[in-house]
């Protein structure tokens, strides 16, 4: 069943907003398709009309044309033009052309959010954190939502740290394949920062997933890089370095549920090593409904054995009710923790989607 057009359209807009800074080509593009009833139709037979959904299909579509005018406004393609006035009529009309493509995507696949290969320089610090409240050992990541489990190496890659008060902290394998680089915010002036260990212990990674990628199919990573944001090229060269480290590490990947499969997949981990679980961005499509039963799910996992959850969410979800200052657009990285049967969450840091700010709460 189709989405309401007007639904379809107030996304794009609210989209088109949001990434206003943080991509001017997707912020141009959503914003003239939330005002064009044909292409925000294309958009409203997903089962849920993410806007990402639209304009990663139109980009996995332009792969395949790879001498078209139109991959010169995709840096991702090898372009180099900013949005004028001749790109809309253009990207419209090259969209409606291949309906039939278009909406062949947008009606099967998802927006691949968990291969966010930034966010590993969030995450970093956010595990060792719930290790260090472990007891300091070596921990079992299970990723839900892990897509292709890309943020699952996460102590594979290298990271800089840049901070006014610290300067630059150096963490991660020296040699690693995959450097990122993280901008970090202390308030107020003072403030002790994260605790950045040079190494993470991770014995076991688990990733789960209901169509967990298959990153040896064609279709399958060029799917993963048509979710790449086309004026931003940085991130798909962080993606494919990530696939090469994947490649040679590869994770457990379990097809099932987030709710009803969690423990089977924790099941992959060890007894005795404790599982820290992973959500990034993952609880968006959720109702409040599901968001409460996945939380039930980690702490029925954390009544049976050492269990932590390091999430990257939105405010909307619903983690920090208490803390009302954290509700903006940025993302929120938290650790939940369990004890006696009660949740304790604590909000680690505000950051930015895709791993390049972050604001540490202390």
């Amino acid at each position: 069943m189709s989405a309401a057009l007007d639904e379809v359209r107030e996304r794009l807009r609210r989209f088109a907003s949001d990434v206003e800074k943080a991509s001017p080509l997707y912020s141009y593009l959503a914003g003239n398709a939330a005002n064009d009833d044909d292409v925000a139709r294309l958009l409203a037979v997903a089962t849920e009309p993410d806007p990402e959904l639209l304009l990663a299909a139109v980009q996995r579509v332009l792969q395949a044309e790879p001498f078209h005018e139109l991959t010169n406004y995709y840096a991702t393609l090898g372009g180099a033009y900013g949005p004028d006035n001749g790109l809309w009529q253009m990207w419209r009309a090259f969209a409606l052309e291949r309906a039939d493509r278009v909406r062949a995507l947008v009606t099967t696949r998802r927006v691949a959010r968990g291969n966010e290969v930034g966010r590993a320089a969030l995450f970093y610090p956010a595990v060792a954190f719930a290790a260090r409240q472990a007891g300091g050992g070596p921990v079992g990541l299970l990723e839900v939502g892990a897509s292709a489990a890309l943020l699952l190496g996460i102590d594979l890659y290298s990271y800089r740290y840049q901070s006014e008060q610290a300067g630059q902290v150096a963490a991660g394998p020296g040699r690693a394949a995959l450097g990122l680089h993280c901008a970090l915010r202390l308030e107020p002036s003072g403030q002790k920062g994260p605790t950045i260990p040079k190494r993470l212990q991770v014995a076991e990674r688990v990733g789960l997933d209901h169509d967990p990628v298959d990153l040896t199919d064609e279709d399958e990573y060029a799917w993963l890089e048509a979710c790449v944001w086309p004026d931003q090229p940085d991130r798909l060269r962080q993606l494919g370095a990530a696939a090469t480290v994947r490649a040679k590490k590869t994770p457990i990947l379990v097809k099932g549920d987030p709710v009803a499969d969690l423990a089977g997949a924790a099941a992959r981990i060890p007894a005795e090593i404790p599982v820290v679980v992973l959500t990034s961005d993952a609880l968006r499509p959720f109702s409040a409904e599901r968001v409460t039963a996945f939380r039930a799910a980690v702490a029925e996992l954390a009544a049976a054995r050492p269990t932590f959850w390091v999430s990257l969410e939105a405010y909307s979800v619903g983690l920090h009710p208490d803390h009302p200052e954290l509700d903006t657009p940025q993302a929120i990285l938290s650790c939940a923790r369990w004890v006696d049967g009660e949740e304790l969450t604590t909000p680690l840091a505000q950051t930015s989607w895709h791993g390049e700010r972050m604001h540490w709460l202390g």
